[in-house]
């Protein structure tokens, strides 16, 4: 059985792929769309709703952030999942409630089921160096 806060996490993947596949509208009108195709789980709904209202409050400096770990590509060129994944890892080791290895292996596994095959190693990659970078590891 998956922990809550896993849970939450892939559930803010969701909404945050819902959010920039819709045209980025407001996070609770996203949210409220989801739970009504997943029903409702107020535990992990409400912490995913926060984990993803924090990225996107920050989505500039988090997509800056990326795009500099993400040596020889652009950002426009990750695909959707993988460049929310890598969003909601870098908020995760930026706000440090989490130990940095948690927030990498848990976005390790946001990969594994949500990306492509080469996902896992590109998201590892480029978290580890962000980590490193912050001093975080």
């Amino acid at each position: 059985m998956l922990r809550v806060e896993t849970k939450s996490r892939a559930r803010a993947l969701q909404l945050l792929y819902a959010w920039e596949m819709q045209g980025e509208p407001p996070m609770s009108a996203v949210a409220t769309g989801l739970s009504r195709l997943t029903g409702p789980e107020p535990r992990i709904l409400d912490r995913a709703e926060a984990l993803a209202t924090g990225v996107i409050s920050d989505v500039g400096t988090l997509d800056a952030e990326a795009a500099r770990a993400a040596e020889h590509w652009r950002l426009s060129r990750i695909a959707v999942v993988e460049r929310n994944i890598l969003r909601l890892g870098i908020h995760e080791l930026r706000r440090g409630e989490v130990p940095p290895k948690v927030a990498i292996d848990e976005a390790v596994r946001l990969a594994h089921w949500f990306g492509g095959a080469r996902a896992p190693g590109f998201v590892n990659g480029v978290l580890d160096g962000i980590a490193r970078a912050m001093g975080r590891l």
